[in-house]
């Protein structure tokens, strides 16, 4: 008898455990999607997320031999389109200056809003649209008008930034999309690297994001710049990407090779 009355208690919580578990997964799948859609919610992480990338930026030293954007030596350049890769753009925000008109790409997806969101907390304008596709004759609609939106920045005298590989596509090997938009505009493709010391990259994702960790090491690189000719053929546009390609590689193993440095 005793024996059966200690076990009821135990064989009573346990399902009341999991009823308790199933309650709150039930009413986290209610409110995910309202919360999904909040502005409320997505400008309060955006602010986060620029709070965190401007800490990195203040608690990180810039190492000895990185570049300046705001160098006169690059002015002569300007306006011109910073090109970046996938995962390795997310302190870009808070090196650029301040008082230097900006506007960016950033991706239609849904995720990706609140990068525009966090864009804006830097005083950066964002353009939604995917510029990166393999066939620069056969941009989808939203990808063609964000080229113009983009085209006209650099005509009124803004620097644009754009990330030059495809989404989910083949990481740190650039599409024809921001050489399309180098030969209309006539301005210089830049090639830009920014890492830290500390860092934690996500293996698991397709562009093996870097998430820039504080206390440690930054490194800043710009890459010679690559002009593209109004009048490029294809043979041209595509000897062009694979410029930029190896230009920005380049730039981003430069700007590894700084903070890993023995100290």
């Amino acid at each position: 008898m005793e024996h059966d009355l200690a076990k009821g208690p135990a064989s009573d919580a346990a399902p009341a455990g999991r009823g308790r578990s199933r309650t709150t997964k039930a009413f986290w799948r209610r409110i995910r999607q309202p919360l999904a859609q909040s502005r409320f919610v997505k400008n309060a992480i955006a602010s986060l997320f620029a709070q965190f990338v401007r800490f990195v930026r203040l608690t990180n030293r810039v190492v000895e031999g990185s570049a300046r954007f705001s160098a006169g030596a690059y002015t002569e350049f300007e306006p011109g389109i910073i090109a970046l890769w996938h995962g390795q753009h997310l302190l870009t925000p808070a090196y650029y200056p301040k008082r230097k008109p900006l506007v960016a790409m950033v991706s239609r997806s849904a995720d990706a809003e609140l990068n525009a969101l966090m864009l804006q907390k830097f005083g950066i304008e964002a353009v939604r649209g995917s510029g990166g596709r393999e066939n620069a004759r056969h941009l989808d609609k939203g990808g063609a008008k964000a080229l113009i939106a983009l085209k006209k920045s650099l005509a009124v005298g803004k620097n644009v930034a754009m990330i030059a590989d495809i989404p989910h596509g083949t990481p740190r090997d650039a599409g024809l999309g921001i050489i399309l938009l180098a030969r209309l505009s006539g301005r210089p493709l830049v090639p830009v690297a920014i890492t830290t010391s500390r860092r934690k990259v996500l293996e698991k994702s397709w562009d093996k994001t870097t998430i820039n960790l504080p206390f440690g090491r930054s490194s800043i690189v710009i890459g010679p710049p690559i002009f593209v000719a109004a009048g490029a053929d294809d043979a041209e546009m595509e000897r062009k990407r694979q410029e930029v390609t190896v230009a920005l590689n380049a730039a981003t193993d430069e700007a590894y090779r700084l903070v890993d440095a023995p100290r």
